[in-house]
């Protein structure tokens, strides 16, 4: 019996694809994970990007992921209810406001924070309209 694994429909056929997708989902990862001990970048986005670029490239590292205890538990919100938790939620926004001062702190010029300002205040709007998601006991 061939126990290797097979790729998915979604997984794309050329290697030159493959290998763009494989670079985003790694690179989205890393950045994800440097969320958790950075505060300035949210976690949740990227390792919802991330599961999906390794969806259409490599099931193998799309499995380690969705199956992951920490990373796992937001991939499945998102796929199933389109949900952020509503600590996430709270900690996202808290990092663009953080990251919005930090500008200002800076003398960033007024065209840049106007741009800044514009594109997280529709990130904002974004993560807060998403559902919170099912409720969780202890044991989940």
């Amino acid at each position: 019996m061939d126990r290797r694994p097979t790729s998915s429909p979604s997984t794309p056929r050329s290697g030159g694809l493959r290998v763009l997708w494989l670079t985003l989902g790694g690179l989205a990862l890393f950045a994800g994970t440097i969320g958790i001990v950075l505060p300035l970048l949210p976690t949740t986005p990227f390792v919802i990007l991330a599961a999906f670029a390794f969806s259409k490239s490599s099931p193998r590292l799309h499995d380690y992921l969705t199956r992951h205890p920490r990373f796992g538990p937001m991939i499945a919100d998102w796929r199933s209810h389109g949900a952020i938790a509503p600590r996430y939620k709270a900690l996202a926004v808290s990092m663009m406001i953080a990251a919005m001062a930090l500008s200002l702190v800076l003398a960033v010029p007024t065209r840049v924070l106007l741009i800044q300002a514009l594109c997280m205040a529709g990130a904002s709007a974004f993560v807060l309209s998403r559902p919170n998601g099912p409720r969780r006991t202890p044991g989940d």
